[in-house]
């Protein structure tokens, strides 16, 4: 069979059938979450005026199984969790919006699992963004990526903010990796090429605006050659992104490396329409006040996280989220009097 001749311009009449396609599926799955809220909302009503009782609900969905065969999705759980999915939103014209961007599955996934208008909000718009598929989203969530995230703006400094204002969400003061069932203890290496191996599970944890450039990324300064561990690019932030591991408590002498290599990147790596580079110190563990007192006087865009090899307990995450959150108040309320 002769091959088929190619014009330069038939993939652009691809894209435009593939996006016709999308947003055919945007539009079905806009209609089929209206039509879930309309139903919960005639439920929801009908129950609270007393016309209803539980069992007219189980009536209902017999009725639609004779009258509609062959129609799935409107058994008598399923119309119970339209009313449910009603009765959470109806009072939140924010976030009714958003329930329409992703599909059924996830936003009972998002309905069963979150707890707060503030946590459905952060997974609704992060699952629209991300475009996670079912098991993604429920990872995420167990992961606690939600507490983590929020943590981890309220912690970056005022030069990362300056360079990159649209930083917030894009990193976070801890990152899991309970893919990797990495030993305990075990190497930097060990680290370095699990992440690598997993480099999926990393990049959805991480979040999937970064872009993976090279592991062992070489730098030549002088007549030496240095080997950054891994070298990612964020899309919205524009820059290049460099991960160094430890598997050691976060030592100050560790940023003095973090920042040799940054330099060396914008000088020599970055292209001039790139943003400054940020530098994430990975380490297993951290003292606080010991980052506190490293990054006092540190003018570079460095940031230090730690890692954990299992997902983290979400009460003592979310009560730890408290407590910094009360402390910044009062922190800020006493500033406010001075």
């Amino acid at each position: 069979m002769p091959e088929l001749a190619q014009q330069p311009d038939f993939l652009a009449i691809v894209d435009l059938i593939r996006e016709s396609r999308r947003k055919a599926l945007r539009a079905v799955n806009t209609h089929l979450i209206d039509l879930y809220w309309n139903i919960g909302e005639y439920v929801s009503k009908q129950i609270a005026s007393g016309s209803w009782g539980d069992a007219v609900v189980t009536n209902l969905a017999e009725f639609i199984a004779k009258t509609e065969p062959g129609t799935r999705g409107f058994s008598d759980k399923n119309l119970w969790r339209m009313r449910q999915f009603y009765e959470t939103y109806r009072d939140e014209p924010k976030l009714s919006p958003l329930v329409r961007e992703i599909s059924w599955t996830h936003n009972l996934i998002i309905l069963n699992r979150c707890r707060t208008v503030e946590e459905r909000e952060f997974y609704l718009k992060l699952c629209a963004k991300e475009g996670y598929s079912k098991r993604e989203l429920d990872r995420q969530i167990s992961a606690s990526v939600f507490e983590r995230t929020l943590i981890g703006n309220q912690k970056l400094s005022p030069l990362l903010r300056e360079l990159h204002p649209a930083i917030d969400g894009a990193f976070r003061d801890s990152y899991v990796f309970e893919f990797l069932n990495l030993p305990e203890p075990h190497s930097e290496g060990d680290l370095q090429r699990a992440l690598i191996a997993q480099l999926r599970g990393f990049i959805l944890e991480l979040g999937k605006d970064f872009l993976f450039v090279g592991d062992e990324y070489r730098l030549q300064v002088g007549n030496s050659d240095f080997f950054a561990d891994l070298l990612f690019y964020h899309r919205e932030l524009r820059c290049l992104v460099l991960f160094e591991l430890k598997t050691d408590k976060f030592r100050p002498e560790f940023i003095g490396k973090l920042n040799f290599y940054l330099e060396a990147l914008d000088r020599d790596v970055k292209k001039e329409s790139e943003n400054p580079s940020i530098g994430v110190l990975l380490c297993r563990d951290k003292d606080e006040t010991v980052v506190e007192y490293a990054l006092a006087r540190n003018m570079s865009p460095a940031m230090i996280a730690d890692y954990q090899t299992k997902l983290p307990d979400k009460k003592l995450l979310a009560a730890k989220l408290k407590e910094f959150t009360s402390t910044l108040e009062e922190a800020a309320e006493i500033e406010a009097l001075t």
